[in-house]
């Protein structure tokens, strides 16, 4: 019975030192409700046709855990984090309950419809190319999986859709 009561105490202690230790954690602000999403989207746009760049738009928000582990994911692996800067101009589209930004997403065709993230490609003129549901982008449950994320931003840069990348060779 001792024993029991002891090991009941115990569990408990770890709890909530477990608890208290994870209210600590920061967790990282990547995405703002403030945002003018028009205004910044049409800055990143500007930007992407001066660089010849494709547009990256992460739409999610920062209660959001797949969200925050594909922006760290893509940030602590130095080949994607560069693959991306080569490649996009990234902007972090808010929705949450402060901000939903439906109006934006109207324009692209309510990706939300996918869960979050979800990520929109847009062109150098700002055209939506394509919707990423990023449930395809994941490896279990764990995180995302490297592989499919470098084949999917290989296959939306700029370079993958010039045509001058597919006349023949003579």
């Amino acid at each position: 019975m001792l024993r029991t009561i002891l090991l009941g105490i115990a569990i408990l202690c770890f709890t909530t030192v477990t608890v208290a230790q994870n209210d600590t954690i920061v967790k990282p602000k990547i995405y703002n409700p403030d945002d003018n999403a028009v205004k910044a989207v049409a800055n990143a746009v500007a930007q992407a046709k001066k660089d010849n760049k494709h547009v990256f738009i992460q739409v999610g928000g920062n209660w959001c855990i797949w969200c925050i582990r594909f922006n760290n994911f893509v940030k602590t692996d130095s080949q994607l984090d560069s693959l991306v800067k080569a490649n996009y101009v990234v902007y972090h589209l808010n929705y949450s309950e402060e901000n939903q930004n439906l109006d934006v997403l109207k324009k692209y065709k309510f990706p939300q419809r996918f869960g979050f993230p979800v990520f929109l490609i847009l062109d150098k003129e700002g055209n939506l190319i394509h919707t990423q549901n990023t449930e395809y982008l994941e490896d279990g449950k764990s995180g995302y999986d490297r592989k499919k994320v470098i084949t999917f931003l290989n296959h939306w840069s700029a370079q993958a859709l010039n045509p001058a990348s597919y006349t023949e060779k003579k």
